[in-house]
């Protein structure tokens, strides 16, 4: 497995120097700053390469752009209006600067309106620590008294519009704006960031687009760019929708495994593949990351290790949190024993591709973070944290005195 890092570029409180000293072999970034739909041109892409090979000293930090996150597809695309043939043509375009410049992997998602959806940034852990945390409750606040979407009540359980109204009335402005402002920041660093009229517009489009026709978009969209990908040595990944449940009334598409099968299915490309989170997917207790990385490895391009704990485990759609690393919905032992697994399988075959690009995914604000206020999800010693026993797991699993007795 390759240990990467996000890094958000220049703006990111989490410098190259940080990472570096993190350990991280690889970092994953995107043009944020690039209005989505347009291409990414060979001069941008060689600027960011050489912000990352750079120290703040001026010494080279041996440290390479190596996978994408995210190339945006616009929402024109997702919808098939507007300038959505542009919009895939300058994607396509994009793609041959990327791999123009040594980068072959792409994660993407195909969620409609918002790339991600908390209620809470930094909600307190008994530790002092901070984490993201998605309220059902509040999000139905949200969604039936702030946003005043037409029908929201009816997408609730009775006991949840009810506790909903209670949560409603209890806040003041203050606290209504601070939970509309989270539920709709979306990607940290992203180019867009949305008010509740464009979020109303937004929703508004997709009245007529339920998940059968979304997923039908998609695969138009992987039609045109995996065969693409697949001749320039690249691989694709789409990342799960985040939460793994309907929001807001919108269509869901990748949220479980059987979503991801009739999409590779579909387009039957080895290009076109998967970022498996174990964060994302783990907020539904009916998904099993482990047993899909076995079941679906072959087409899994990129790994996101974060965990997730269920508050209400028995029900398919409820509050989490984003807890630590090795804590939560999901097994990361077993988890990692399965990437372990399909490597050493990619690479019997000779596969080029054998080793895995992964990243700590989110993490808790711990110590020096709490004051850093850096981009929610994303701290410097949380992640560090996390990455340090993830990569004590690897070393672990695939010591000989392991491996050995495991064979």
């Amino acid at each position: 497995m390759r240990q990467t890092w996000r890094w958000f570029g220049p703006k990111d409180l989490v410098s190259v120097d940080d990472m570096l000293q993190a350990g991280v072999q690889g970092v994953v970034s995107a043009l944020h700053h690039v209005p989505t739909g347009a291409v990414w041109t060979p001069e941008e892409i060689s600027l960011r390469q050489r912000q990352i090979a750079t120290m703040k000293d001026g010494a080279p930090s041996g440290l390479n752009w190596e996978v994408v996150e995210s190339l945006p597809v616009s929402e024109d695309i997702k919808k098939q209006k507007g300038d959505w043939k542009a919009h895939i043509v300058n994607w396509k375009t994009s793609l041959h600067h990327l791999r123009d410049a040594g980068i072959e992997v792409i994660c993407y998602n195909f969620m409609p309106v918002l790339d991600w959806t908390r209620t809470d940034l930094a909600w307190r852990r008994l530790t002092g620590a901070t984490c993201m945390r998605f309220d059902f409750t509040d999000f139905a606040a949200f969604d039936i008294h702030i946003l005043e979407r037409p029908g929201a009540a009816e997408d609730f359980p009775p006991e949840i519009v009810e506790a909903a109204t209670r949560r409603f009335a209890e806040m003041d402005d203050a606290a209504r704006q601070q939970l509309a402002g989270n539920v709709v920041f979306g990607l940290p660093g992203a180019a867009e960031s949305f008010t509740l009229e464009d979020v109303r517009q937004h929703l508004a489009e997709y009245d007529a687009i339920r998940e059968d026709k979304l997923r039908g978009h998609l695969i138009d969209f992987l039609a045109e760019v995996s065969p693409l990908a697949e001749e320039l040595g690249m691989r694709l990944c789409c990342h799960p929708d985040d939460p793994p449940f309907p929001l807001l009334g919108l269509p869901r598409i990748m949220s479980t495994e059987a979503d991801y099968a009739k999409v590779m299915e579909a387009v039957d490309i080895r290009a076109n593949g998967i970022t498996l989170c174990t964060g994302s997917l783990g907020a539904r207790a009916d998904n099993d990351p482990p047993g899909m990385m076995r079941r679906l490895g072959d087409r899994v391009h990129f790994l996101h290790l974060r965990n997730v704990t269920l508050e209400t485990p028995e029900e398919p759609r409820g509050s989490f949190f984003e807890d630590e690393h090795l804590s939560g919905q999901t097994d990361m032992v077993a988890m990692i024993a399965a990437v372990l697994a399909e490597e050493r399988r990619r690479k019997a075959e000779g596969r080029t591709d054998w080793e895995i690009p992964m990243r700590p995914d989110h993490g808790q604000d711990i110590l020096d973070d709490l004051g850093r206020k850096g981009q929610p999800g994303y701290p410097a010693i949380g992640r560090l944290k996390g990455l340090a026993e993830l990569r004590g797991i690897m070393t672990a699993l695939d010591h000989p005195l392991v491996a050995e007795g495991a064979a």
